[in-house]
């Protein structure tokens, strides 16, 4: 009998996180609503955490194909106490989490000298103390159990430098860093850490992209985003958040046993790195 933990590929897609207990952050929008999607529809439980408690009980109502219905978390991933609270939870309705997804994340963009040190600190403790506050909550289990995943999600902006966003890119960086030191730790633990790294993804932060762009152009925000894709994304277009979805059920199934340390460019060929 294959218990979850073993990394045997599944015969077939149908499934693919069946038996998975999953813990997914900023669960209430964008990628992070299209990550809790995807696993339900493959057969995990789900544990959603976001700060906005209205939108993720939403999400958790639309969710089809769980065995049973979404544990809701509401918490700001700043907070360490409320992090570990949440794993407590997390553990005491399921006994233990499988898959931790970390993709809560907030952006900035302007030019470094305007960067406040308030908001270096705003992106740094969201988009990396927020991975190593649940991080640390998760993998001590993972690590008892002999089987686990973690995708973090990045960005393009861990992978290479870019104007008027040097405070997000450096949460970035980080991340990725993070990950591969990661993925040594627990490498013969039977544990993976892997990063997703989007490009721009149709979901608030890449309207949040194409305002900021367009002030700095002059230009209106179609005009910017428009302009954006023409010089940066081969395929020319705006990828969805279910793109970034179907890489993460493949890192958080069995089959991604063989995977480790990656940062997988999920961009339309932004980066090719």
């Amino acid at each position: 009998m294959t218990r979850p933990g073993t990394d045997t590929a599944t015969p077939s897609h149908a499934g693919r996180l069946q038996g998975s207990v999953a813990l997914v952050t900023g669960a209430s929008r964008g990628i992070g609503r299209a990550i809790a999607e995807a696993f339900a529809a493959q057969g995990a439980k789900l544990c959603l955490v976001a700060t906005d408690a209205v939108r993720l009980s939403e999400v958790a109502a639309g969710l089809s194909g769980s065995p049973e219905p979404a544990l809701c978390l509401p918490a700001d991933v700043t907070d360490r106490a409320a992090c570990f609270d949440v794993l407590a939870q997390a553990r005491a309705r399921f006994g233990h989490v499988d898959v931790l997804v970390n993709n809560a994340g907030v952006y900035l963009g302007k030019s470094f000298l305007e960067h406040t040190p308030q908001e270096f600190q705003r992106l740094l403790d969201v988009n990396l103390f927020g991975v190593i506050h649940l991080t640390q909550a998760a993998l001590p289990g993972m690590l008892a159990r002999g089987y686990g995943r973690i995708v973090n999600i990045a960005s393009t902006a861990g992978k290479w430098g870019s104007r008027n966003q040097s405070g997000y890119n450096v949460s970035k960086h980080a991340v990725v860093g993070l990950t591969r030191c990661l993925a040594l730790e627990t490498a013969t633990h039977g544990v993976t850490v892997n990063a997703i790294c989007p490009g721009i993804i149709g979901t608030d932060m890449a309207d949040s992209l194409k305002k900021g762009q367009a002030a700095l152009m002059g230009v209106e925000p179609d005009a910017a985003m428009a302009a954006t894709l023409a010089a940066r994304v081969p395929v020319g277009r705006v990828l969805e958040p279910g793109e970034v979805a179907e890489l993460a059920v493949h890192l958080a199934s069995r089959a991604s046993g063989g995977m480790t340390g990656q940062s997988i460019l999920v961009d339309g060929g932004m980066l090719l790195v």
